[in-house]
C-alpha cells in the first residue's frame, strides 16, 4: 500500500510538472447567447457537474442528474445521506448495522454479508468512499451534491450500476470569508458548524478549515438498561489549501477526520413472522421482547424503543487525504486526483432484541485501507471533443462478526428436545473473519462529434479489471464448522455508451442513451460463499431537458429501460449463515418527471414526480414460510423445488410511485432585511425491503412534510432560523431483515428519525 501511494503521488506530481504553468476549476459550456438579458441569467445560475468529468453545466448534460446546492445543506435541511432521498428523484436510503443502503431506481445495496459493496458509488471530489458505513459520517461544508441516476458506462466503473453520488467540498477562495451556524433543538441537539478560510499568499496560496460537532439525545431509550438508542455524538473537520501554481495550473489538497462514538444504528424489534412470539427463542429462554414489556403495561408499543440485554454501540472513526491537480490549457485539461483513506468501525447490536443473552450479541468490526489514482483528460478539437482517463483502486479490509453462543444448548434442549449440557456452547462463536484485498483498473475513452451545430453524438467504451482476494475462516461451534475460506476471484468487462443528443433553437435538450454498467464480482470476509459473480445491466434511456429565457421554467423528463443479469442478492439462509447470491434476472422501468417554475423573482416552487416498476424477471431461493398455510406461498422453482420461484417480485426499496413538491419565498423588508419562508412534501409509496414482499418486512406509503422560516439581517451576515422536519411525525422504516431460523425470523431494522425541529443562529464572514 505505501509502495502504491508513493508511486501514485508522483504520478500527480509528474502532471504539474508536464505542465509547468496553471490549473482551472470545471468549465461551463456555454449556451447561445440569444440576448443581453439571457447571458446576465446564465452567468449567475450555471451549475457545473463536476461528477461527469466534462465540465459540462447541468443544463448542457444529457442525462437524469440532480443537483443540492450549498444552502440546501445543514440543519433543517439535507444533512447526511438519508435526508437525499427527500431532495432526490427515485433515491432512497437506509441503513442497517449501521451501513448505508443507497438506492436509485430500485437499484442499491442488498446483501448484508461482510465485504459487501454498494451499487451507488459514493464519492467525494470525485474520489471513491469504498465503505457503505463510512458513507453514514454526515454532510458539512458542501459546495453541492451531485446525483447521477443510472449506471454511467465510460466514467465510473466498479459499483455504478445504480449512479453515482458526488460530495463537492467547499474550496478555498482569494478573499478572506467564512461562517458559523449554532442549532439548538428537541431531544436536547447540539449542532454547531463553521468555516473559515483565504489567502495565505496572495491570489496563489489559500486555505479553508471547516468543521462540525453534532450531539443529540436518543430518538428512543433501551429500557432496559437505561442507555439511549439511536442518539448522536460525533464531530468532523476537514482542512484544504489551494495552490494557484501559474496561470492554468492549479493543486488542491483536501484532508478530513471523523469520528463517532454513541449508541447509534439500534436493532429495532418490529415483530414475529412465522414463530409466535412466546414461541421465539428469547421466549423460551425466559427472556420478553419490547412488545412484551408493553403488554404488561397494558400499553401500545413504541418500536423507537427497544428492551435488550445489550446496548446498541457505534464506534467509527475515518481519514483520508486527497490531491487533485489539474492543468487547463483551454481546449485541453489534464486532472490527477489522488485519494488515500482510512475507516474503522465498530457496532454491537441485538440479534435476539430482547432482555436475556440469547445468543444474540452482534459484534461487527471492520477496518479498511484504500487508496486510488485516476487520470481524466479532455480535449476540444473543434466538433470532435475528448473525454478519457484512466484509473487505479486497491483496498485492503480487515473484518469480522464474531456471535458468541451463550445459552445456545439450553435453546436446543428447550426447543428441540435435546439434553447437552445447559452451557455446551458458551465458549463458542458464530464466527465471520478474514481479509480481503481489492485491486481494480479501467481505462475509458469517449468522443463527442458535433454532426451539426445541434444534432451531437457520443460514443465510448470503459475497461473493467478488478481481482479479489481473501483470507480468512468460518467458525460455527454448534454446527461443527471451522473452514478457512480462502478463496480469489477477478473479472473484466467492456462498458459501452451511445448518445444522441438535439438541441432546438430555443435551447431545449433531447437525447437517446444507451449504456452499460458494471459491479465487480464478490469475495465475502469469513464466507462459505462461492465467489459471487458480476451483476451487469444494459440501460436504455430517452430524456427531454429545457427552460425558458427568463428561467421562469424549467422542466427535466427521462424515462428508462433496465435489463439486469446476476444481481447480487443477500440472506439469511436455513442454516442460519449469512450468504450472498446471483439472482438470475431482472428489469426495472419507469419515467422521472421534474419541473421549477418561478412566477416572481422571490418566488420558487419545485415539483418532481416518478414511476418505476421494477421485478424480478427469473429468481429462484429458499423461503422461510415455505409450507406455512397462513402465509403467501410462491410457485416452486422449475429447476429445484426445494426452492420457491420469486420472479415477478418487486426488487427491494424499489416504490412504485414518488412525488415531492417544494415552495420558497423571500420577504424583502424594508431595511434590507428578508425573510425566506420554505416548505416542502415528499410522498412514496409502498416498499418492501426483502424479495419475499410480504409484509413482515414492508413499508407503507408515506408523506414526509418539512419546513422552516429565516431571517437575514440587512447584509446578509446575520440569520436565524426556525425549522422543522417530519412535521407529522411519521413513523417510518428505513429497513427491515428477517432473522435467522436460530432467531426465529424474527422482523428487526431500523427507523427514520421522528418529528425533529430547533432553531439555528448563523453568522457570515
Amino acid at each position: 500500500m505505501k509502495k502504491s501511494i508513493k508511486c501514485a503521488l508522483m504520478s500527480a506530481a509528474a502532471v504539474a510538472a508536464i505542465a509547468g504553468a496553471t490549473q482551472a476549476s470545471a468549465q461551463t459550456a456555454g449556451a447561445p447567447e440569444d440576448s443581453e438579458t439571457k447571458r446576465e441569467v446564465e452567468d449567475s445560475a450555471t451549475i457545473v457537474v463536476t461528477a461527469t468529468k466534462s465540465g459540462q453545466s447541468l443544463e448542457d448534460t444529457a442525462a437524469a442528474i440532480s443537483v443540492v446546492s450549498a444552502e440546501d445543506i445543514g440543519a433543517g435541511g439535507i444533512e447526511n445521506a438519508s435526508d437525499l432521498s427527500i431532495a432526490v428523484p427515485n433515491l432512497s436510503v437506509g441503513d442497517q448495522f449501521g451501513v448505508n443502503r443507497t438506492f436509485i431506481r430500485g437499484i442499491g445495496l442488498t446483501s448484508i454479508d461482510l465485504g459487501a459493496d454498494g451499487a451507488v458509488a459514493f464519492l467525494q471530489n470525485g474520489a471513491l468512499i469504498s465503505r457503505p458505513a463510512a458513507q453514514l459520517s454526515g454532510f458539512y461544508d458542501l459546495e453541492q451534491i451531485e446525483v447521477l441516476r443510472g449506471p454511467q458506462g465510460t466514467t465510473y466503473g466498479r459499483g455504478a450500476t445504480g449512479g453515482v453520488i458526488n460530495l463537492v467540498t467547499a474550496r478555498p477562495t482569494s478573499t478572506f470569508e467564512g461562517y458559523a451556524r449554532a442549532t439548538y433543538g428537541n431531544y436536547d441537539a447540539i449542532t454547531l458548524e463553521g468555516a473559515v478560510g483565504g489567502p495565505i499568499v496572495g491570489d496563489t496560496l489559500a486555505f479553508r478549515v471547516a468543521g462540525k460537532y453534532e450531539n443529540r439525545d436518543g430518538y428512543g431509550v433501551n429500557l432496559f438498561t437505561g442507555n439511549p438508542v439511536d442518539n448522536r455524538d460525533a464531530y468532523s473537520i476537514r482542512g484544504s489549501l489551494l495552490a494557484n501554481l501559474s496561470p492554468d495550473l492549479e493543486v488542491l489538497i483536501v484532508a478530513d477526520h471523523f469520528r463517532e462514538d454513541d449508541f447509534n444504528y439500534a436493532f429495532h424489534y418490529f415483530g414475529p413472522t412465522v414463530v409466535p412470539e412466546d414461541q421465539i427463542a428469547s421466549s423460551l429462554l425466559g427472556g420478553q421482547t419490547i412488545n412484551d414489556y408493553y403488554a404488561a403495561r397494558g400499553e401500545p408499543t413504541d418500536v423507537r424503543n427497544i428492551y435488550s440485554d445489550e446496548d446498541a454501540i457505534n464506534d467509527r472513526k475515518g481519514t483520508s487525504v486527497q490531491g487533485i491537480v489539474t492543468l487547463d490549457k483551454g481546449d485541453f485539461t489534464l486532472t490527477s486526483t489522488t485519494a488515500y483513506r482510512k475507516f474503522e468501525r465498530f457496532n454491537r447490536d441485538d440479534l435476539d432484541v430482547s432482555d436475556v443473552n440469547a445468543f444474540g450479541q452482534n459484534n461487527y468490526t471492520e477496518d479498511s485501507e484504500s487508496f486510488s489514482q485516476e487520470l481524466t483528460f479532455t480535449a476540444d478539437l473543434g466538433s470532435l471533443s475528448l473525454l478519457g482517463g484512466a484509473m487505479y483502486f486497491e483496498e485492503t479490509l480487515f473484518g469480522e462478526v464474531r456471535v458468541p453462543t451463550v445459552n445456545l444448548a439450553q435453546y436446543f434442549n428447550i426447543a428441540l428436545g435435546t439434553n447437552l449440557p445447559a452451557d455446551a456452547f458458551d465458549n463458542g462463536n458464530y464466527l465471520q473473519r478474514g481479509t480481503v484485498d481489492t485491486t481494480a483498473v479501467g481505462a475509458y475513452l469517449e468522443g463527442s462529434l458535433e454532426i451539426t451545430p445541434s444534432l451531437t453524438f457520443t460514443a465510448g467504451a470503459r475497461y473493467n479489471w478488478e481481482e479479489r482476494s481473501g483470507v480468512g475462516r468460518f467458525t460455527f461451534d454448534a454446527q461443527g464448522i471451522d473452514i478457512p475460506t480462502d478463496k480469489t476471484g477477478d473479472w473484466d468487462a467492456i462498458t459501452p455508451k451511445f448518445v444522441l443528443e438535439y438541441e432546438t433553437p430555443g435551447g431545449t435538450l433531447l437525447y437517446g442513451k444507451v449504456t452499460k454498467g458494471f459491479k465487480s464480482g464478490v469475495v465475502n470476509i469469513g464466507s462459505v460463499n462461492s465467489v459471487i459473480d458480476p451483476e451487469d445491466v444494459w440501460s436504455y434511456e430517452i430524456g427531454v431537458r429545457g427552460e425558458t429565457i427568463d428561467r421562469t421554467f424549467g422542466y427535466s423528463v427521462a424515462g428508462f429501460y433496465y435489463d439486469y443479469s446476476n444481481l447480487q442478492v443477500g440472506f439469511v439462509n436455513a442454516n442460519s449463515i449469512v450468504e450472498t447470491i446471483n439472482a438470475a434476472s431482472a428489469r426495472n422501468y419507469g419515467i422521472e418527471i421534474e419541473t421549477t417554475l418561478r412566477p416572481g423573482p422571490n418566488t420558487t416552487f419545485r415539483i418532481f414526480g416518478t414511476y418505476l416498476n421494477a421485478k424480478y424477471t427469473d429468481f429462484c431461493n429458499g423461503y422461510y414460510a415455505a409450507g406455512d398455510p397462513a402465509r403467501r406461498q410462491f410457485p416452486t422453482c422449475p429447476t429445484d423445488p426445494a426452492l420457491s420461484d420469486l420472479s415477478g417480485n418487486k426488487l427491494a426499496n424499489a416504490p412504485a410511485i414518488t412525488v415531492a413538491a417544494f415552495a420558497d419565498h423571500t420577504i424583502e423588508l424594508g431595511n434590507g432585511a428578508t425573510i425566506d419562508l420554505s416548505a416542502d412534501v415528499n410522498f412514496q409509496d409502498e416498499v418492501f425491503f426483502t424479495e419475499f414482499n410480504n409484509q413482515d418486512a414492508r413499508q407503507e406509503a408515506f408523506a414526509i412534510a418539512n419546513a422552516s422560516i429565516t431571517y437575514r439581517a440587512s447584509g446578509n451576515r446575520w440569520s436565524a432560523s426556525v425549522w422543522g422536519k417530519n412535521l407529522f411525525d411519521e413513523e417510518v422504516l428505513a429497513n427491515t431483515i428477517i432473522a435467522s431460523p436460530l432467531y426465529s425470523y424474527v422482523s428487526v431494522g431500523s427507523l427514520r428519525p421522528p418529528r425533529t425541529y430547533g432553531i439555528t443562529l448563523g453568522y457570515d464572514l
